[in-house]
């Protein structure tokens, strides 16, 4: 490190706010990182022969806890829910997290991790396109230059995928693109509800909804003494993924935008689908090919772009 002479000038209030936000990039690289790492641990769940329906309820079951106590503590000197606010709620709890998190896990089961983190990172286009659909906002051409890369990134590595795995890897890539939409919707709609009961009491309630229905939905398909009729290790993984692939970067990810804000706490997590790529080839033993190098740049670029010229 230079001496204090040698290094530029700056006000003191420029060197504060740089030392100020370095915690905030931790978090949010933080955040990405455990939050990727939840489709690796959905594809070695996998493996010991468990379903879909009964891993996300295995998920939700060892979050809720965590989620109730997040929208209590949230909710604390606030004011009472309306019956408007509960509707709500439990709109956003099911498109943003149920139905989201049920197709992501239906999807995982044919299509590998890197791809499906590919697919996830959509969200903004995803976001953008429905704004255009449903709010006639305006799509600039320098925005549609960045959704054709992006989306030219994850047909290059669905060929790979389709090549490597077989036509099952359609059923997954539509699956993990519906939960993708899915949870579009819930960034597209939450605006006004984070605004009247904040992030994280908004998180701490709709995720809170989202265990309930994916616990009753297992015990709707699936006989209640199949509950924990699965292999120790599903366990183990079941609760490591709900504290700190789904609880802890949730808190993570909040407390980064608080610091750095929404738009550089987004770009700093681009390295959320770079280390899916990456412990999906050391973890799971992925294939690592120039296709899905290629594919996955092309991706981080043009969402990159996006929210530059948006």
């Amino acid at each position: 490190m230079p001496a204090p002479s040698a290094m530029p000038a700056v006000s003191p209030s420029s060197s504060t706010s740089q030392r100020v936000l370095w915690p905030g990039f931790v978090l949010a690289s933080l955040g990405a990182v455990a939050f990727s790492g939840k489709a690796i641990i959905v594809k070695l769940a996998y493996r010991h022969g468990v379903d879909a329906v009964t891993l996300i309820m295995l998920r939700m079951l060892f979050a809720l806890p965590l989620f109730v106590a997040l929208a209590l503590w949230a909710g604390l000197g606030k004011p009472a829910l309306t019956r408007r606010d509960w509707r709500v709620i439990f709109g956003l709890g099911f498109s943003g997290y149920y139905l989201a998190s049920f197709l992501d896990f239906a999807g995982l089961a044919y299509i590998s991790a890197s791809f499906e983190r590919l697919i996830l990172y959509l969200n903004p286009t995803l976001v953008l396109l429905l704004s255009w659909l449903l709010f006639k906002r305006r799509v600039t051409g320098r925005q549609l230059l960045a959704l054709a890369i992006s989306y030219a990134g994850v047909l290059l590595v669905f060929g790979q995928e389709l090549h490597l795995q077989g036509p099952d890897v359609l059923l997954g890539a539509a699956l993990v693109f519906g939960s993708a939409l899915s949870y579009a919707c819930y960034l597209l709609f939450s605006g006004e509800e984070v605004q009247r009961l904040g992030s994280l009491r908004l998180t701490g309630l709709a995720s809170s909804v989202s265990c309930l229905l994916c616990i009753g939905q297992f015990f709707i398909l699936r006989p209640a003494a199949s509950a924990f009729a699965v292999a120790p290790e599903v366990l183990w993984l079941s609760v490591l993924n709900a504290t700190a692939c789904t609880f802890a970067p949730v808190l993570m990810v909040m407390m980064a935008i608080e610091r750095l804000g929404a738009s550089l706490a987004a770009q700093t997590g681009m390295i959320g689908p770079m280390s899916t790529l990456l412990m999906g080839v050391l973890v799971l033993g992925e294939p690592f090919t120039p296709w899905v190098a290629a594919g996955t740049v092309l991706v981080l670029c043009g969402v990159w772009l996006l929210a530059k010229w948006r």
